[in-house]
Parts: structure tokens; sequence; C-alpha cells
């Protein structure tokens, strides 16, 4: 894990253009990140939902195919039966 720099205060008297112009950088750029990061997890999230749509719907048409397949196969079981097979 990352540790975090302890924060130094600077007195009031040390506050000058060149601080508070590195101040305002910084809370833009943190902006910018933690809207970076949001949207990255929105992003994120809408994929996971349509995956698990998708995923539901696979099972589905595999359940179904399944279901089809013992059909076929009792259809062929039965002809067997009556007209002799291998």
């Amino acid at each position: 894990m990352i540790k975090k720099a302890k924060k130094m205060l600077v007195p009031d008297e040390q506050k000058d253009d060149k601080y508070w112009s590195r101040r305002y950088k910084n809370n833009e750029a943190a902006k910018r990140s933690r809207d970076a990061r949001r949207l990255k997890e929105n992003q994120i999230s809408v994929r996971a939902a349509f995956l698990e749509k998708e995923n539901a719907a696979l099972r589905q048409e595999v359940a179904d195919m399944r279901k089809e397949l013992g059909r076929c196969r009792n259809t062929l079981h039965k002809y067997e039966a009556r007209h002799g097979g291998p």
C-alpha cells in the first residue's frame, strides 16, 4: 500500500501568490483525477451490467438448446426402437 506524505501546514505568512497558484493547480488536478475515476467507474459498471445481461441470455439459450437436444434424442431413440438401429 502506498503511504501518503504527511501534511505540512504552511504558516499564513508564507502563503504568497506562488503558494496559492500551486494550490489552485493541485486542486484542479485533483478534481480532474476524481472526475476521471468516476467516469471510469461508471463505464465499468455499465459494461458489467451489459455483460451480466448477455450472460443470462446466453445461459437461457444454452438451456433451450439442451432441452431441444433432449427432444431430438428422444425422437431418435423412438425411431430406432421401431425401425431398428445401431
